[in-house]
């Protein structure tokens, strides 16, 4: 009688010991915490599905499809050649005004829809986000990715516009990878910061629309920031899109300045907005949860 009451019990003891080794249990951090970026990319497969979800809903149900990427740049790139261009006689370093500021305009729509849909990303994947568990800065970066979509169509449409003013690129194109991962780094950078804020503060995304347009205001896109002396065109570094700007049109309308000055420090701005951004959003990945 005791040999099988001792055999269940070691059974028992067995099962909760197997049992035991398979469980994970979840708790939130405190302080600051790592960004676990080998955990992002164990989930890379789960980035790109999002990634091509964002893209879908994006175009789902609308009339004119992908043809927004295009209309949105288009459309302002008319209205300011007519103000700014036609009467207001804004210098464009010897550019034709309508490709000097659209060249602009293609990588700032890439940051700009990067931060708008990446700012609400959180908030708009709640049921994801309380039902399932992986890194939460998938969300964000899967949004901001998206935006590459609509850059692809409105360069397409930049590349006829070089044809139709007889622009050729120099060698400078060779670095305009560099412009377009800068416009990315910072697009997430800034939409990681104002995703985490939005989940605390849900008036974060009434602001956004200011932001972005005083942001634009602020980017060298209807002038040229060659209109500024040193120190300070260097200074106006400082806003990353200045740079990814300028160096936009340094790459590919063969301008003789090179952006070099304003784009280190950009470059730095970028990746200082990247870094704290993911800090801070690590920080309070801990009450998405519960807040969401």
């Amino acid at each position: 009688m005791n040999t099988t009451t001792d055999f269940t019990k070691s059974q028992a003891e067995s099962a909760e010991a197997h049992e035991s080794a398979h469980v994970w249990r979840i708790e939130p951090s405190s302080g600051w915490v790592s960004l676990k970026l080998a955990e992002l990319w164990e989930y890379r497969e789960l980035l790109y599905f999002l990634t091509w979800r964002d893209v879908k809903v994006r175009y789902k149900q609308t009339a004119l499809g992908v043809a927004w990427a295009i209309i949105q740049p288009l459309f302002t790139m008319l209205v300011f050649s007519v103000f700014f261009g036609k009467l207001a006689k804004v210098p464009s370093d010897g550019i034709p005004y309508p490709i000097f500021c659209y060249t602009a305009l293609v990588p700032w729509t890439l940051f700009a829809n990067g931060l708008t849909q990446s700012s609400n990303s959180l908030v708009g994947s709640s049921n994801l986000i309380t039902k399932v568990y992986f890194p939460r800065l998938i969300i964000p970066m899967s949004t901001a990715l998206s935006a590459a979509i609509d850059f692809l169509f409105a360069f397409g449409v930049l590349i006829v516009m070089m044809l139709y003013y007889g622009v050729v690129p120099s060698r400078n194109i060779m670095a305009l990878p560099l412009f377009i991962s800068l416009a990315v780094i910072a697009s997430l950078g800034v939409g990681m910061w104002l995703s985490a804020l939005n989940v605390q503060f849900r008036d974060v995304r009434y602001v956004v629309p200011f932001i972005t347009q005083f942001w634009m205001l602020a980017t060298p896109i209807a002038y040229s920031s060659s209109l500024l002396g040193e120190p300070w065109r260097t200074i106006y570094g400082l806003n990353p899109m200045a740079g990814v700007v300028e160096g936009f049109r340094w790459s590919l309308l063969g301008l003789n300045t090179s952006p070099r000055p304003i784009l280190i420090v950009s470059f730095l701005a970028s990746l200082a907005i990247l870094i704290s951004g993911a800090f801070y959003f690590r920080r309070m990945e801990r009450s998405f949860a519960d807040i969401v």
